[in-house]
Order: structure tokens, then sequence, then C-alpha cells
């Protein structure tokens, strides 16, 4: 069994936020970020909302496949998981850490998303409510 058609993906309680600001900017300190990447571009952040801001925001929700830690010479793994979201027309935005990507989807594609990814034969697990989908 390929591991990278298998993986186990975790749906992350809460939603983000992503920013993008000037080059210059540097994030104020307590904020609720999760990812910081600085490019010639600017400054972009993934975050936790803020009070009313979700209601006004595009708004995200995070598959993590942390289980399904890899090393950074396996080829693919990443792929395996956004291919099958582009192909269902997903929009995705990504963010990796050193074992494993957190992969973006819009809220309100959540359950569209969830559903490409286990019939792409992933095991999507919903840690945000202890349920753990089939």
């Amino acid at each position: 069994m390929d591991d990278r058609a298998h993986q186990q993906l975790h749906l992350q309680p809460g939603e983000y936020v992503i920013d993008h600001l000037p080059q210059s900017t540097v994030p104020p300190p307590g904020a609720d970020w999760v990812a910081l990447v600085r490019a010639p571009e600017g400054l972009t952040i993934v975050r936790r909302p803020t009070g009313t801001e979700a209601a006004f925001r595009d708004r995200w929700a995070g598959f993590y496949g942390g289980q399904t830690a890899h090393g950074l010479d396996l080829p693919g793994m990443l792929a395996a998981v956004v291919n099958p979201l582009a192909q269902a027309a997903i929009p995705v935005f990504v963010t990796s850490t050193y074992h494993a990507d957190l992969v973006l989807v819009p809220v309100e594609r959540l359950a569209e998303a969830g559903e490409t990814l286990r019939q792409a034969g992933h095991v999507v697990h919903d840690t945000a409510s202890g349920l753990q989908p089939g």
C-alpha cells in the first residue's frame, strides 16, 4: 500500500485566516499565529481569527497529516493530498512543517474536501469534534 495515497489526515479544531502584509511588518507579540512566511513579496501569516473578524474574512479549515509524518526526501506526499482537491476545484493554501503539511480549504467547502480526500484513499479524522468519519 502506498503511504502517499493513504495518509492519516486530521481536521484541526477552529478556523484560520490568511494575512499578506508588507515585508517590514513585525508580527505582533502574543498573536495566535500558526505560520509565518517571509518572502520578497511580503509577510504571510496564517492565524486564528480574532473576535468578530471571522464574520467578514475568508475563513479556512485545516487538515494536518502529522500522524503520517514523513522525511523531506519522500516525494509526492503533499501532491497526493492537493491533487484530488484540485481536481474537485477546491482551493487550497498550504503551509508545511518539518514533518508534515497543513492543508487549508475554505470553510464552506470543508465537507466536500473531506469527502474528496476520503474518496482518494486518505483517512480523515475529525479531531475538532472527536468523530472519526469513515
